[in-house]
């Protein structure tokens, strides 16, 4: 079972450090999602109970192991092609995404099934992803700026966006690192983490204000998420449903947020076998799923 788990937050990690399907998804399409939910938030809470606390820490900690060779390998490789074939990869995230929609339908038709009025939230979902796209266009190419130089304002900027992509890093739908594109801040802090691993420490309060915004968005939408779905679970299903449609539009317009702006990708741009590659990659870790079990 300690393979198993590090196996699960190794395709995690590769999950949340490209835009696309977050971890959460991945978490959720290989069929731990509630056991990775109801952990973090044994871990978080005031109970007393050191068995539950231990049995978390190990199942978080086994997926912790597997989550970090994971980041590593995906940012020293990103970082190396993601500007040079940034449209190959976005036709990649592309897949990832559609092709997970109907694995999550599946998984859930109980939930969406006769609930069909709750349709209205993913159309929030979309419509969220969409303005929050449009929205921070404008602060994050002032943010990009300020990235060499590093101001306070620019930390308070990166500190928002890890609370936001811890949010969606954990719930499935949107990736963490779609958030980071939308404001504008993929691209920094995946050479900053590149930058520390080298030991070169010249932007690490960059990575400090968004470790403590990752922090801060863990400690405060754990619970919220697990009493959501819990007790709302339809009407969150389809929430994640809007998400990763409206995130669609965000990995398209990504190449414009690159520290030398491309076009945005077009059907011309668009690459059908990178495409394709993304629906392998979520159908094998589907059928991985059937294979740990």
């Amino acid at each position: 079972m300690i393979f198993i788990n590090m196996i699960r937050g190794f395709f995690m990690a590769l999950a949340d450090s490209v835009p696309g399907v977050s971890g959460g998804t991945i978490a959720f399409i290989m069929g731990f999602y509630d056991d990775f939910i109801i952990s973090i938030n044994t871990l978080i809470s005031k109970s007393k109970n050191l068995l539950e606390k231990k049995a978390a820490i190990l199942f978080l900690g086994k997926l912790g192991i597997g989550w970090i060779v994971g980041i590593t390998l995906s940012v020293f490789i990103l970082t190396s092609i993601f500007e040079s074939e940034i449209y190959k990869i976005s036709s990649v995230f592309i897949g990832l995404i559609l092709f997970s929609i109907p694995l999550i339908i599946k998984e859930e038709t109980a939930s969406l099934k006769r609930n069909y009025y709750n349709v209205v939230y993913t159309l929030v979902g979309i419509s969220f992803v969409y303005w929050l796209s449009v929205l921070n266009s404008q602060i994050s190419n002032t943010a990009e700026n300020d990235a060499s130089t590093f101001t306070f304002t620019f930390g308070l900027f990166v500190f928002l966006a890890g609370v936001t992509a811890i949010s969606a890093m954990i719930l499935p739908g949107i990736s963490g690192s779609s958030i980071l594109l939308i404001f504008g801040v993929y691209s920094t802090i995946i050479l900053t983490i590149k930058e520390v691993l080298t030991f070169d420490f010249q932007n690490l309060p960059i990575l400090i204000f968004f470790g403590i915004g990752i922090i801060t968005g863990v400690l405060t939408v754990i619970r919220l998420l697990r009493y959501l779905l819990s007790n709302y679970r339809s009407q969150m299903i389809y929430l994640i449903l809007g998400l990763m449609i409206g995130s669609l539009y965000a990995v398209f317009i990504g190449p414009t947020t690159l520290d030398i702006p491309q076009k945005a990708m077009n059907i011309k741009t668009f690459n059908i076998y990178y495409f394709l590659l993304g629906g392998i990659i979520i159908f094998g870790l589907d059928e991985l799923k059937k294979y740990l079990k």
